[in-house]
């Protein structure tokens, strides 16, 4: 391969387009990652509070909650209790599942690696500390990592082309004839006017 400087450019824009990919990885999955680990966390949290007071404070728990709530029979304070460590465990182990299965935690943790390993491959290449064909072999090596990661969309065609705007005539003055088309007509020369004869000189006295 010849190193040259268009081959160089070509090779530098490669890199700031697989750099954009990168980041819009980033942008769209990482804040989905985050939310679903803080639902994660605040369910197994619910879990355990529902499951913790009649633990430790067993039947005088039980029946504080249930002179609270104004109900006739404890075991309404076991059945609520129980759903409800039920239905925040059973949705924490859905999220969990969901994270291992796309295993988005280890994907963003590559994207993020890819990224700054082609930052650093861009800085070498630009100021030349890097051959192109030892830039293009790194270049392949880092984004074979992230294949998980999509290809932006080209938009189709070039810019568009503006057309040029059309040329307006000059109004003509007012009351004057028009042609054929709505041009102005042309004026008829003006009559040359004789210059009257410059006096003459007065005789002597």
């Amino acid at each position: 391969m010849v190193d040259d400087d268009s081959v160089r450019a070509d090779l530098l824009q490669r890199i700031e387009s697989r750099r954009a990919e990168m980041q819009a990885y980033l942008q769209q999955n990482r804040p989905r990652v985050r939310h679903r680990a803080t639902i994660t966390v605040v369910l197994t949290t619910l879990a355990a509070v529902s499951t913790a007071g009649p633990a430790v404070g067993g039947e005088s728990f039980v029946g504080g909650v249930e002179r609270a709530l104004g109900l006739s029979n404890d075991s309404y304070v076991w059945r609520t209790l129980c759903l409800l460590a039920m239905v925040v465990s059973v949705s924490a182990a859905i999220l969990t599942n969901l994270n291992k299965s796309e295993d988005q935690v280890s994907r963003l943790a590559t994207a993020e690696a890819v990224d700054s390993e082609l930052e650093g491959l861009s800085l070498l290449v630009e100021f030349g500390q890097l051959g192109v064909e030892d830039a293009v072999k790194l270049y392949q090596q880092y984004t074979a990592k992230a294949t998980f990661v999509p290809d932006l969309p080209v938009p189709v065609g070039g810019p568009a082309t503006v057309a040029a705007p059309a040329t307006v005539a000059a109004p003509s003055p007012v009351g004057a004839p028009r042609r054929p088309g709505g041009l102005p007509a042309v004026p008829p020369p003006r009559p040359r006017t004789r210059k009257p004869p410059p006096p003459s000189p007065r005789p002597p006295r």
